[in-house]
């Protein structure tokens, strides 16, 4: 994990609302409507939460057809853990560091 991947997660947990997607998703898969229906939230800011988390590897989404033939939104978690230590911030700045090394060296070729 970089550092940016490192950040771009933990601004995906850093929101309460966010906090809230993931525990709406916490007893299985939902479509978007069910779940912004239990959150009382509108489907757009529910996209717009729901873009961040997967965007970060916390969710996964899927569109599926009922069988009325509507296209049908599914988000379920992906399995995370959120550890942060020392050592997490260690291995992601070594890892921006390898990913630098690498471009310039294939730049070089």
């Amino acid at each position: 994990m970089t550092s940016e991947e490192l950040l771009a997660f933990l601004a995906a947990v850093g929101h309460a609302q966010r906090l809230r997607v993931i525990a709406g998703l916490a007893d299985g898969r939902m479509y978007v409507s069910e779940l912004a229906r239990q959150l009382g939230m509108s489907r757009p800011l529910l996209y717009m939460h729901l873009e961040r988390l997967e965007k970060a590897g916390l969710v996964v989404g899927h569109l599926e057809l009922s069988e009325d033939g509507k296209a049908l939104k599914y988000f379920e978690l992906a399995p995370f853990e959120l550890r942060i230590d020392v050592q997490t911030i260690l291995a992601a700045l070594k890892a921006d560091e390898e990913k630098a090394r690498d471009a310039d060296g294939t730049a070089d070729g």
